[in-house]
């Protein structure tokens, strides 16, 4: 007995050892991430707003299940297969007392009314409905089907049809007329004239069916108008609260824009099989058409975008170019643009579009005559680098004349408020933070809305009253708060996170100063028992003067060597330095490890990182790898000056525009970094996306200088330290092309100190733990023998 006394009691001590996290290496860090814990995702409440859904994996089984809360019961309980059956989706159109939904499942269009839990089906077709929404006075339910526009009666169930969009109108008209020409020729006409000539019956016959075909004309019922579309497809449909007006957009696809292929090589056939992929940037793009069709009027015509301030303008950056600037002034051309909504007032008085240049320079609010077509300005944001922020999207109407918006005029995101109908604008927040998601209540006299009020790293939940007046902070645990409202508005279910604890669900009710019970608790024991360090925020002046926000892991027994690594984060427009739970957790861990082991590690959001005002998120326009990169060089300093770093063993290493960043150090600062991991790195421009590229660098036809002076390929030449990179082959983000390229480069410039690891089975972001596990062993042996041995 006392044997297997002291058996058991080994196998508990080897279990609680095993669960011990004593040392990190790459391979205990780079697992399967449900190693860490699974947190809770797709939070989102019952219409009802007595239940909080959330998708939860406590005990690491194989996939995620559903579970649920009550505000008062916050003890998670798995979701049956009954009561999910029952579930309205979390998506659709409410009525404007929030009292019945309209949704879409599967193809056919469903009411709910939460307060019964009634879900009544109201289409079963083999045919496909969706985007349902009510009309204005909430008698019918419309919806898309196909390309047109349907009204459906609530209380008789009558089915109409408001739009009547078919692709061959224009070529059945044309070949009508084909047709015509040659079935009757100069000979046939003749002789029906002749005809007529000789022989009064065939007068008379013509007469009559001349009659009988006016009568019937007008016999017939009016036919839905008939609206040709040719090639182009149709979106945007939606009929204005009165009924009248119909709006929508035509949007002509380019036929000759060329696509990547992207070859994969490890195939359940055994043979190379081709990914199509994406164009690039510069390639023609998609152009558009807003339409009004008038039903009163039985008439189509164009919203008119000719009068529109600035329509005519050339961007600042033409000035670099005299010969364009010349040819485009005598042009005079109206600049493309994209045409969004109309958004309408509950009464249906008021019509409001969003217009977006082509060239990303500005942002129109317009008034919208439907009657006409024409435009009348309410607010222009204009940014020669271009406009964008976090609440470019955020807008309508809080009552029949009033319409809200978001603006970076002030240099920071923030709301203002435009009376339509005498354009009178009010700023309602202000001061050098963000409003970073908005929404009004739903008697639209408070917005709610999440900010980095007290610190850019930390975001709370807050509301004002729509006329204005102090914000009023409703959450308040330092780190970071994604909020979702309850249908009814009287509660919070908060997803928080802080550094260096991941991500929770929590619940609070919707009234300042209220406590937050936490639901779930994901992390495992394992990753509980290492002291994962909480890295220290801190700022430092950059060469222009600005402050830049870092994260700083500093080592409890720094190597002799004093060396430091600094990781640069990807996505360009980005915030990583926050009080939160990084959207890069994997380097989190690598960092506590680099800095276990001596290294001095920093984590910047440099110059246009996310979270920081217009003038932060711009500092990069037309000149990747300019600001950006020595706000990289200048935090190094910052590290030899201020932590004794030896500045002959800096390394860096960062993914996507981290691996590009990464890239343009080691060609352009190659006496400030010893050493750098590129890690699925953009190498030139010119072969990346155009919506996100030819925001930042305009096109490369146009702007050439911007892409020389920003794509690393041009610069390889200034290669001195040790470069890894690091790129997974079947990228469909930044092509695997995209290394090729630079190591053809490399290896025409006779560059002998770098090396490529491909990834064959690997898109831009990697799932295989083997995977990730082979690429932070590369990465830290880098390191290691470069900057430590």
């Amino acid at each position: 007995m006392k044997k297997l006394f002291t058996l058991l009691l080994l196998a508990a001590s080897i279990a609680a050892s095993a669960q011990k996290l004593d040392t990190l290496t790459v391979e205990k860090i780079m697992r399967d991430p449900k190693w860490i814990g699974v947190s809770p995702s797709a939070i989102h409440w019952a219409d009802d707003s007595k239940k909080i859904y959330f998708n939860w994996n406590p005990n690491n089984t194989e996939r995620d299940e559903q579970f649920s809360i009550t505000p008062s019961a916050v003890k998670p309980v798995k979701v049956s297969i009954d009561e999910k059956k029952a579930m309205a989706p979390e998506n659709g159109a409410w009525n404007k007392k929030h009292t019945l939904k309209l949704f879409e499942t599967s193809g056919d269009i469903f009411l709910s009314e939460p307060s019964s839990g009634k879900i009544s089906r109201l289409t079963n077709t083999a045919e496909h409905e969706y985007d349902p929404s009510f009309n204005g006075d909430e008698t019918c339910v419309l919806f898309m089907k196909g390309d047109n526009l349907f009204s459906l009666k609530l209380n008789g169930g009558e089915l109409v049809q408001l739009t009547n969009f078919t692709h061959s109108a224009a070529a059945a008209s044309t070949s009508g007329k084909r047709g015509a020409k040659a079935a009757g020729n100069e000979q046939e006409a003749w002789l029906k004239k002749q005809q007529l000539e000789l022989f009064d019956i065939i007068k008379v016959n013509e007469k009559d069916r001349k009659l009988d075909s006016i009568e019937n004309k007008e016999l017939e019922p009016k036919k839905l108008k008939e609206i040709g579309i040719d090639d182009q497809s149709v979106g945007g449909v939606e009929l204005s609260p009165d009924g009248r007006f119909i709006t929508y957009r035509l949007t002509k696809r380019p036929t000759d824009a060329k696509r990547g292929i992207v070859p994969n090589y490890v195939t359940a056939s055994g043979f190379t099989e081709d990914i199509n992929n994406r164009t690039k940037v510069g390639a023609p793009q998609s152009t558009a058409e807003n339409w009004v069709f008038d039903t009163q009027r039985d008439s189509v015509y164009k919203i008119v975008t000719t009068a529109i301030p600035g329509i005519k303008d050339l961007p600042d950056y033409v000035k670099d170019y005299p010969k364009e600037l010349e040819e485009r002034t005598k042009l005079n051309e109206d600049r493309k643009v994209v045409v969004e909504g109309p958004y309408w007032s509950e009464d249906g008085k008021n019509a409001v579009v969003t217009v977006y240049a082509d060239d990303n320079k500005d942002r129109w609010i317009m008034k919208l005559n439907p009657a006409t077509g024409n435009l009348i300005p309410l607010d222009r944001e204009h940014n020669d680098a271009w406009v964008g922020g976090p609440g470019a999207y955020n807008f309508g109407f809080t009552d029949n004349n009033h319409f809200y918006f978001e603006s970076e005029a002030s240099g920071y995101a923030h709301i203002y408020l435009v009376d339509v109908t005498d354009g009178a604008k009010k700023q309602l927040t202000s001061g050098k933070w963000e409003v970073q998601t908005l929404q009004p209540s739903n008697d639209k006299k408070t917005f709610y809305f999440t900010a980095n009020m007290e610190h850019p790293g930390i975001t709370n939940f807050y509301r004002i009253p729509v006329s204005g007046g102090a914000p009023v902070k409703i959450t308040s645990m330092k780190g970071m708060s994604d909020v979702s409202l309850s249908p009814d508005e009287k509660w919070l279910a908060i997803r928080y996170s802080y550094t260096n604890k991941p991500w929770e669900l929590y619940v609070q009710a919707n009234k300042p100063g209220a406590a937050a019970i936490q639901v779930t608790h994901s992390t495992t024991p394992e990753f509980n028992s290492y002291p994962w360090r909480a890295p220290e925020i801190i700022t430092f002046k950059n060469r222009y003067g600005s402050y830049v926000y870092a994260h700083l892991y500093l080592p409890k027994h720094p190597d002799p060597a004093k060396p430091a690594v600094v990781f640069v984060h990807g996505a360009g427009y980005l915030q990583n330095v926050e009080y939160g739970w990084s959207y890069y957790f994997r380097e989190f861990m690598f960092n506590n490890m680099l800095a276990d082991n001596g290294y001095t590690v920093l984590d910047m959001d440099y110059s246009g990182s996310a979270g920081y005002g217009r003038d932060w998120r711009t500092a990069i326009y037309r000149h990747m790898g300019g600001k950006d990169l020595s706000d990289q060089v200048d935090g190094v300093k910052m590290l030899v000056d201020k932590y004794g770093v030896n500045p002959k063993r800096v390394g860096l290493y960062g993914g996507s525009y981290g691996g590009f960043i990464t890239l343009m150090a080691m060609f352009t600062e190659p006496d400030v970094f010893t050493s750098g991991a590129a890690i699925r790195s953009v190498t030139d421009w010119a072969h990346y996306n155009h919506g996100y590229t030819d925001a930042i660098l305009n096109e490369p036809f146009n702007d050439e200088k911007a892409y020389r002076l920003s794509s690393p390929i041009y610069f390889a030449d200034g290669l001195k330290g040790n470069l890894l990179m690091l790129h997974g082959m079947i990228d469909q983000n930044v092509n695997y092309q995209d290394i090729v390229r630079l190591s053809q480069r490399l290896i025409e410039l006779h560059k002998e100190n770098w090396e490529l690891a491909s990834y064959p089975i690997e898109d831009h972001a990697f799932e295989q733990a083997s995977s990730w596990t082979d690429e932070y062993k590369r990465i830290f042996k880098l390191f290691e023998t470069t900057l430590r041995k």
